[in-house]
């Protein structure tokens, strides 16, 4: 039997009300990241992609790690600066602008990699692809006001 949670998270997704649930979300998935050793999260346990991305602070110079949903693509990630629908970018998006060199955490292994923002036909082209795999991303991006920035993650 195939799992429904993934299709069941994707159906939420679009619901206005689930974003008004992102600091309880991201606190639990804070919690549960750090009893698990890295291998546990909600987005994962909802059968979806997710990753723990470490950058750079562009202020602080100090390391700044969020759990993020991820798109697999090629041999790399795509990760979208949704924000849950909020009208700024996310602060891991200005931290990867000015320090593209991060690091990536699947299941509590890391891999570095080395992030590009994606522009023009290259952004179209992912974007139809990546509300294919994450229909809520529309509904973040009118409540944001704002063209959500995409960035693709290469191994280094």
């Amino acid at each position: 039997m195939k799992n429904p949670l993934p299709l069941l998270a994707r159906r939420l997704g679009t619901r206005p009300w689930l974003m008004r649930l992102a600091k309880v979300i991201i606190w639990s998935d804070k919690r549960l990241h750090r009893a698990f050793g890295g291998r546990v999260s909600l987005v994962g346990i909802a059968g979806l992609p997710s990753l723990r991305l470490t950058t750079v602070g562009r202020k602080s110079g100090l390391p700044r790690s969020t759990n993020l949903l991820y798109f697999p693509h090629e041999d790399g990630f795509v990760l979208v600066g949704s924000n849950w629908g909020r009208p700024r970018d996310p602060g891991w998006t200005y931290n990867l602008r000015d320090h593209p060199e991060a690091c990536v955490a699947i299941r509590g292994r890391e891999v570095p990699v080395t992030a590009k923002q994606v522009k023009g036909e290259d952004y179209d082209q992912l974007w139809r692809r990546l509300l294919d795999f994450w229909p809520g991303y529309e509904m973040e991006r009118l409540a944001a006001g704002r063209e959500l920035p995409i960035f693709l993650l290469a191994r280094r």
